[in-house]
């Protein structure tokens, strides 16, 4: 019981993590200082999903699953609960590269826009 709630505790903060590397910009217009902890995030996240790599929350998030005696999953965290909702179809590698291109462009105009206001404050 306790390595199923652990499991589905690291699955809600690993799409908080999700949200927050796509979105997190825009916490910039409110909250300057949170760039520090985007930008790295944001960066990991593109990395993540260009180069193919597993990020380290989904073995362990399949780990605790087995040690509380529930099956696995086989890919990776988005394959296997956003993508059902987003895609009809399985996760390609194209679409994980255009999805780590859309994370790096939203961000980067989201980044360009907040730069723009800054500039303006301090006119």
């Amino acid at each position: 019981m306790l390595f199923r709630f652990l499991a589905d505790i690291l699955a809600v903060c690993h799409l908080a993590f999700i949200l927050f590397a796509v979105l997190g910009a825009a916490l910039a217009f409110r909250w300057p200082k949170i760039i520090l902890l985007h930008v790295p995030a944001a960066i990991w996240a593109v990395l993540i999903e260009i180069s193919g790599w597993a990020c380290p929350l989904t073995p362990l998030e399949n780990r605790l699953r087995i040690m509380g005696g529930e099956p696995g999953y086989a890919g990776g965290f988005v394959e296997h609960y956003l993508l059902p909702v987003l895609y009809p179809a399985a996760l390609t590698r194209n679409i994980q590269v255009l999805m780590g291109i859309l994370v790096l462009a939203l961000n980067v105009l989201i980044y360009i826009q907040l730069m723009h206001s800054l500039r303006r404050k301090d006119k």
